[in-house]
């Protein structure tokens, strides 16, 4: 785990908002997307963290709007888990360390990485259908997270 990701382990430290960055580059379809938006991190409970993403898609037929949830919650045994809003398990929180999530026929590999100033999730995505690299930054809003 590379020192700067250390800051990142304890996702409490990361509550509120961000503003979002993120480039898809779609090598099977050749074309690049971009996501701007807003990300807020809010503690619900003991142990748990609502990820909230909202933002607009740019496309060359017009913006589209999109959103996505996700929750961060401690397991008492396994650490910090992102779990999808339905509460199926997405990957463990493990800042500077590779995960993968399998999700067949692809194969989702992530990493998140940085500081508590500015930090990237960053997914390699293969599979019979698919190949791109989604790389999202974070970065404080103004008034800070």
């Amino acid at each position: 785990m590379s020192v700067s990701s250390l800051a990142l382990v304890d996702p409490t430290e990361l509550v509120g908002a961000w503003v979002l960055s993120r480039i898809v580059d779609d090598r099977l379809a050749g074309v690049e997307h971009r996501i701007d938006g807003l990300l807020e991190l809010s503690a619900t409970g003991p142990g748990l963290i609502r990820w909230q993403e909202s933002g607009r898609w740019h496309q060359p037929t017009g913006d589209v709007d999109v959103r996505r949830e996700l929750r961060l919650e401690l397991d008492e045994d396994a650490g910090w888990w992102v779990r999808f809003e339905d509460g199926r398990d997405f990957h463990p929180w493990a800042p500077g360390e590779q995960v993968v999530h399998p999700c067949s026929p692809d194969t989702y590999r992530g990493l998140v990485a940085g500081t508590p100033e500015r930090w990237t999730v960053r997914w390699d995505v293969s599979g019979p259908d698919k190949d791109y690299t989604m790389t999202t930054v974070l970065s404080p809003c103004a008034d800070g997270p």
